[in-house]
């Protein structure tokens, strides 16, 4: 089984799947709190952390780490939270085995490609042209080698302000970039018509990464899907608006699950 950290008490036990795609799920932190209230489960996926890259790294072929990790756990069904890439994972989890998950929780998830809506990124980003930082994330954006140096320059776009507090979130979770390229993020994660779950799209109103029209619009795909706008906010909304971020995800968890 996959390894995995575990933090707090409390129900319903909250598994939190992270980003980058193959970013250390550190950067997750509690997610605002969440664990004061819950148990948080945040996995190590296949070449992040202490499990190794090994038998194919594409998010389709670690599906089953996550049914192996639910039963591990003795849970009959999960509450699934995933940020960005990760929300990948849990989307095709939830599509192959409806039964087996309470909720998800899909904060900021890459959209572009999974709706009919054109993306506002690129209007996002033209709003902050002139910002020496962003302007270098920019054109660090574009280049072909990505490793630790080339993520610090572009790190900025992911929040919509980068003050002390950004800076150093942007220094947690190391990203493994083989096993980055492994994930197979384009891959569509199948027809989320048949997700049955309850679902909470978690949208930043400035995500200069996403966008923010995809995200919203993603929300109405799933048949039981709301959507949260937190403003002020780019890809990170538990540490931009914690409180904010909280209040969505504590009323979603309150109600539906």
């Amino acid at each position: 089984m996959i390894a995995y950290d575990d933090h707090g008490h409390g129900h319903p036990t909250l598994v939190a799947i992270a980003g980058g795609a193959a970013r250390h799920p550190d950067y997750l932190g509690d997610l605002a709190g969440l664990s004061a209230g819950h148990r948080l489960i945040r996995p190590h996926l296949r070449g992040v952390g202490r499990t190794p890259l090994t038998g194919g790294g594409s998010y389709r072929e670690q599906t089953p780490d996550l049914d192996d990790l639910r039963a591990g756990l003795g849970l009959d069904r999960m509450v699934l939270l995933a940020h960005s890439a990760g929300t990948r994972l849990a989307m095709h989890y939830a599509v192959r085995f409806p039964d087996r998950v309470a909720a998800l929780v899909l904060i900021t998830p890459p959209a572009a490609d999974l709706v009919a809506v054109p993306s506002d990124a690129g209007e996002l980003i033209a709003a902050r042209a002139g910002d020496p930082v962003i302007d270098a994330a920019v054109a660090a954006r574009s280049t072909l080698h990505h490793d630790d140096a080339w993520w610090r320059v572009v790190a900025p776009l992911g929040y919509a302000r980068w003050g002390t507090v950004e800076r150093e979130h942007a220094r947690v979770g190391e990203i493994n970039f083989a096993a980055n390229q492994a994930f197979r993020m384009l891959d569509p994660p199948g027809d989320l018509t048949a997700v049955t779950a309850p679902v909470l799209v978690v949208a930043g109103a400035q995500d200069c990464l996403t966008g923010f029209e995809p995200v919203a619009a993603l929300a109405g795909v799933f048949p039981r899907g709301e959507l949260a706008v937190i403003e002020d906010c780019g890809h990170y909304p538990w540490v931009e608006q914690p409180a904010a971020f909280r209040r969505a995800v504590d009323a979603f968890l309150a109600q539906r699950v």
